[in-house]
């Protein structure tokens, strides 16, 4: 592998989630942040979410092992939900790196065909990416009198929201989006690659197709929807830490959750940069001020980021005592 394509997949999302959270938090008093941290908020929420966290990645880790068994694969329940947790701690290292990482952990410990592995793993990409867009359109829908409300009592309107963006502002939006463009050429790239092996292709192909053939129908889309669900009240418990957000309601939770889910797409550590941006913007437009909204993406994604780094741990620990399963066994 070249050393420039290393360079721009290791540390050009670094860079990119990093110039955004110094352009977003230049000049802020940090040490009022650590106050407001242990002094103001309410830590007991922080705490309830944490196991819809953990749930969030255990029901992704098992409906995994459900699309693996119509190709023939059937990896321990453990090392399923041990390779999500590593996945997505190896994500904030390498951008997007989990899907491998996971396919591998498979591979190594349970004799998973890696190319059925990752086959799989690009249809739940899909079927999510579906999920997201469904609920997006719900929320749209149900927030558009929120919207217009806000814009008629404000004498707000859309030409008036661009023009108060700086140029700061637009300039990551644009950074974003050429960020977006330049993981879409690496991940061609891979395409292109893995289409030079027909064996691997149609191992690949093998996990695409495995949907049609999952047995329990009903428990997938449980799986599906847990997941979801898990991941939307890990997020919307830490609205009750803060007075400014604990009275928002459920609207501006599901708002804020598809903008962030979509800002994530961005490559960048666990969304760091996009994220904060996003969700700080959508918090302002529901009436949170500035400097509250900056305090919440902060530590809101702080916090969870340290969870998955946690968990990322644990998996790897539990691993390194884990047998290495033969195909014979």
């Amino acid at each position: 592998m070249k050393t420039s394509s290393i360079i721009l997949k290791i540390l050009m999302p670094l860079v990119l989630g990093a110039t955004i959270l110094y352009w977003m938090y230049r000049g802020e008093d940090w040490q009022q942040i650590c106050h407001f941290m242990t002094d103001e908020m309410d830590w007991t929420w922080m705490l309830l979410s944490f196991p819809f966290g953990i749930l969030a990645q255990m029901f992704r880790g098992w409906r995994w092992r459900q699309t693996l068994e119509p190709v023939g694969e059937r990896p321990r329940t453990s090392t399923s939900i041990h390779a999500i947790f590593l996945s997505y701690a190896a994500s904030l290292l390498i951008p997007r790196v989990g899907e491998f990482t996971r396919c591998g952990v498979l591979s190594r410990y349970d004799s998973v065909s890696f190319p059925k592995a990752l086959g799989t793993v690009v249809t739940e990409r899909a079927i999510d990416s579906l999920l997201v867009l469904g609920i997006t359109a719900v929320v749209i829908l149900l927030e558009m009198s929120t919207f217009g409300t806000f814009f008629q009592k404000t004498g707000t309107n859309l030409h008036d929201i661009l023009h108060s963006f700086s140029w700061a502002g637009y300039l990551v939006v644009a950074i974003c989006a050429a960020a977006m463009l330049v993981l879409l050429h690496f991940l061609l790239r891979k395409l292109s690659i893995y289409n030079k092996v027909r064996a691997t292709l149609s191992g690949i192909w093998q996990g695409v197709i495995s949907l049609k053939d999952v047995k329990n129908i009903p428990l997938f889309t449980f799986f599906t929807l847990a997941i979801w669900m898990s991941y939307f009240l890990h997020y919307y418990l830490t609205f009750f830490c803060f007075d400014f957000t604990a009275h928002l309601g459920l609207g501006c939770a599901l708002v804020t959750f598809i903008v962030g889910s979509i800002a994530v797409i961005v490559p960048t550590p666990n969304g760091a940069g996009p994220w904060h941006f996003a969700v700080k913007t959508m918090l302002i437009l529901y009436g949170v001020a500035d400097e509250h909204a900056l305090y919440f993406v902060l530590i809101v994604h702080t916090v969870q980021t340290m969870l998955v780094v946690l968990l990322g741990i644990y998996a790897w620990l539990a691993l390194n005592f884990t047998n290495i399963k033969t195909l014979k066994q």
